[in-house]
């Protein structure tokens, strides 16, 4: 099936569908190995196997509305893909919420004179921002955080509309203290500092702010770093521990004494001579005890 222009809807949750009705037509539908899946869960969990076409589990899944944890082995692998394997996933994804989806925007729009077609495309939105990147999948229930997310954002539109700009004082012409305190309110430079002090590796630099500071999902950037993601969480964890331990210390925003940074840098190194034998502890299975550390 293709969808002409003049064709396309107006609507933007009408266009996923439209968009997933050709994504999951013949001959080569859009489909889903449950194999794996259900390994992870065992024979009990009702979970049928094999290849399923995504309109079927997008059915089950609604017929198995207390079926937890099979749903979020299902979404996990779902938000993955849409991760990972490109956009036609992240259509995939979004039609297996819109009978949530178009709930909320039925909900949100009762009593609200706005235009139907932007609270769509407010809470589409939402959903999106959560599935690329607000959404840990290591936390249990990943479906509902989506939705959640798409609600807030339908809600906060109808909260939003109408309402009146409040202006900003001036900036240039604010009186009382300007002078900022450390640090500053700017924890990338606090990162930064991190890294000249050698508590944050170079290369770690850019991958921490991106997860941390940026909230963005740690899938693709452990998939361009050629990194399993529970490696690139661990890594991030110990930072977060390291950079906790500088702040109480004062090393990120006092001077740093030498016999310190000289500490610093010797740990740094440690770590790097870790990694490095890392590469080659699949050739050297007794090594994985001695880097369980680092």
């Amino acid at each position: 099936m293709t969808v002409s222009a003049k064709d396309w809807p107006d609507s933007p949750l009408d266009a996923v569908d439209t968009a997933f009705a050709d994504l999951t037509c013949d001959p080569d539908p859009l489909s889903l190995d449950l194999n794996p899946l259900a390994d992870q869960l065992g024979d009990d969990s009702g979970l049928p196997g094999g290849v399923i076409a995504l309109p079927a589990l997008r059915q089950w899944l609604l017929e198995h509305p207390h079926a937890y944890t099979a749903r979020d082995v299902v979404w996990r692998e779902l938000v993955r893909r849409a991760r990972l394997d490109g956009p036609a996933w992240v259509i995939a994804a979004v039609a297996l919420a819109m009978p949530a989806l178009r709930r909320y925007a039925g909900r949100l729009h009762t009593g609200w004179a706005g235009d139907a077609h932007d609270l769509d495309a407010e809470i589409l939105t939402g959903f999106l921002g959560a599935l690329r990147d607000r959404v840990d999948l290591a936390k249990p229930a990943p479906y509902a955080a989506l939705c959640m997310a798409a609600w807030r954002a339908g809600h906060e539109l109808r909260q939003r509309d109408g309402a009146e700009a409040v202006p900003v004082d001036d900036l240039e012409h604010v009186t009382g203290p300007r002078t900022p305190k450390r640090p500053y309110g700017h924890p990338d430079l606090l990162v930064r500092r991190a890294v000249e002090l050698g508590i944050v590796d170079e290369c770690d630099e850019q991958p921490y702010i991106d997860v941390r500071l940026g909230h963005r999902a740690i899938e693709p950037i452990a998939a361009r770093l050629g990194l399993e993601v529970d490696t690139l969480r661990r890594r991030v964890e110990r930072i977060d521990v390291r950079i906790a331990d500088a702040l109480a210390a004062g090393m990120l925003t006092e001077a740093t004494s030498p016999r310190a940074r000289k500490d610093l840098t010797a740990a740094a190194e440690r770590r790097q001579h870790i990694r490095a034998a890392r590469g080659g502890s699949a050739r050297h299975p007794v090594a994985q005890v001695t880097l369980a550390a680092a």
